[in-house]
């Protein structure tokens, strides 16, 4: 049901007591209920800024009984206000440690304010894990109630220190000693809510702790956090006049925890900035884009239009540690990549399509991958594309596009880990078209540079076809896109079309043909 007064954008709010006075709240109280009464123990990935610290105070709210809180959800006439749980609420979220040891004065600083906040008289122990095990202990035993426990940002520690492996790995050892605590309070324990971007393996943090259950992406969970289209609709219907609807789907839903069946939602940062700012942006991946991300891409050489129809298997996507982190991993679990969809050909084996959740993704890191690629002045270069398709000047673009692989290091040539020169080729010319946010779909993408690519911009539609040859031009490029009939799905569309065949020479490491026609 919408909202019949204007409320605050709760912009950065993380407290839950503070969102439910006068802000507007998406009602996720449907989705822990199950968790939150039958207990156990939980884990849940989801990107940056998703709304993850809310959700643990959400919780933390309820087992406290704070029942005027949380009148008019759906939970406030279906919980148990009159038993009340202990709650040890530990967060990394805040600053950057750079060593064990100041991540060690941060666990006790933690353990001591949650000692004194749940006011239990016995003195502390002497090392880390003896402390929070008696925490767990004597929390159960002062409230006559199993504690709840809550952590956030269980990987930042790592997170922040993973191009640095050696210190990595110590800090990794540091929070293992903490989690490893969890395993033998099952006794004292009612719920346990693990939360962070990524999810490192059982064995390197959670060892023992068999019980765990990810939450990650099971359907019943998918919305746990981000917005629906249906929240869009109710809960903000006062925000969206003047503001086109289609173009918020477009530009920011779209991540996906499951299959295509399961509801896609919106990162909310980008959602309440947008209704704030009244404008579009890429509000989300200029908030914090993580430089590992764009390092280790750069340095496996990832051929860029392979990024929207990227393949996969669940032991890649959960690949990820200090010594291992997959690529697929990567991209997913930092939220640059989404599931679009899985099969499973045969029982128990399951495959996944990754693709952009949106437009702001893939046009943001399109552009902070150009310089990898060789593209230094990215906004000049983006402003010159954008004239020449403005105008449809074929010239003025076959001159652009000359210069920019004219422009591009001898040095990258020499260094290039995509294999020869074929996927830099076609990486360079697909992110500097995608960066510009025009819309681009990539037929074939194959890592030996063949990709066939369609442009939608201006009421034009260009159909490009790429061919990589010796020395001289041999005009089959064109040709391929005329015998093969790529226009013809078009045709009925009524934009002008305009068949372009690219050819560029290994040897010149340059486009030698440029051939055009107008279908």
């Amino acid at each position: 049901m919408a909202n019949h007064q204007r409320l605050t954008l709760p912009i950065g709010i993380q407290s839950f007591e503070k969102l439910r006075k006068g802000h507007y709240y998406v009602d996720k109280t449907p989705l822990i209920e199950s968790m939150a009464k039958i207990g156990g123990y939980y884990f849940l990935s989801r990107p940056r800024r998703f709304g993850k610290s809310l959700l643990l105070d959400t919780l933390h709210c309820l087992f406290e009984g704070r029942k005027t809180l949380f009148e008019g959800l759906y939970l406030h006439d279906k919980w148990d206000w009159q038993t009340t749980y202990p709650v040890i609420r530990i967060s990394f979220a805040d600053g950057v440690v750079k060593s064990r040891e100041e991540l060690d004065a941060h666990i006790w600083h933690q353990l001591k304010v949650q000692r004194e906040k749940l006011a239990l008289p016995q003195p502390p122990a002497e090392i880390i894990s003896g402390e929070f095990s008696s925490l767990i202990r004597q929390t159960h035993a002062h409230y006559g109630q199993r504690a709840v426990v809550l952590i956030d940002e269980y990987d930042k520690p790592i997170l922040d220190n993973i191009l640095e492996p050696e210190r990595a790995r110590e800090l990794r050892e540091g929070l293992k000693n903490l989690y490893s605590v969890l395993k033998d309070a099952d006794p004292h324990l009612h719920l346990v809510l693990i939360t962070g971007v990524s999810k490192f393996s059982k064995v390197s943090l959670f060892s023992g702790l068999n019980n765990l259950r990810d939450i990650t992406l099971l359907p019943e969970y998918s919305t746990i956090c981000g917005y629906t289209d249906d929240d869009i609709d109710t809960v903000f219907a006062l925000e969206l006049p003047g503001l086109d609807r289609e173009t918020i789907r477009q530009w920011y839903n779209g991540y996906r925890w499951g299959g295509s069946e399961v509801t896609s939602v919106y990162n909310p940062f980008d959602v309440l900035l947008l209704l704030q700012n009244r404008q579009f942006g890429p509000y989300w991946f200029e908030s914090a884009t993580p430089t590992f991300l764009v390092d280790v891409l750069k340095r496996r050489g990832v051929f860029t239009p392979s990024l929207d129809r990227w393949e996969t298997e669940y032991e890649l996507l959960s690949q990820f540690d200090v010594d291992n982190i997959s690529t697929d991993a990567l991209l997913f679990q930092t939220g640059y990549l989404t599931i679009k969809q899985i099969k499973e050909p045969m029982l128990g084996y399951r495959q996944y399509t990754l693709g952009f959740p949106n437009h702001e993704v893939e046009t943001s890191l399109n552009h902070a991958l150009l310089p990898s690629l060789g593209v230094e002045n990215g906004p000049r270069e983006r402003r010159t594309l954008f004239k020449h398709l403005q105008q449809h000047d074929l010239a003025g673009l076959e001159t652009h596009l000359k210069a920019l692989y004219a422009g591009l290091p001898h040095d990258w040539y020499r260094n290039n880990p995509i294999a020869q020169y074929e996927g830099h080729y076609a990486s360079v010319f697909y992110s500097h078209f995608a960066a510009l946010g025009v819309q681009v779909t990539v037929e074939d993408a194959s890592h030996h540079g063949k990709v066939d690519m369609t442009v939608d911009f201006g009421g034009h539609l260009y159909l490009f076809e790429f061919k990589v040859v010796e020395q001289l031009p041999e005009g089959k490029a064109l040709e391929q896109i005329k015998t093969r009939g790529y226009a013809d799905k078009y045709r009925a569309c009524g934009k002008p079309i305009h068949l372009i065949g690219v050819e560029f020479s290994r040897e010149k490491r340059q486009i030698v043909a440029f051939d055009v026609e107008t279908a």
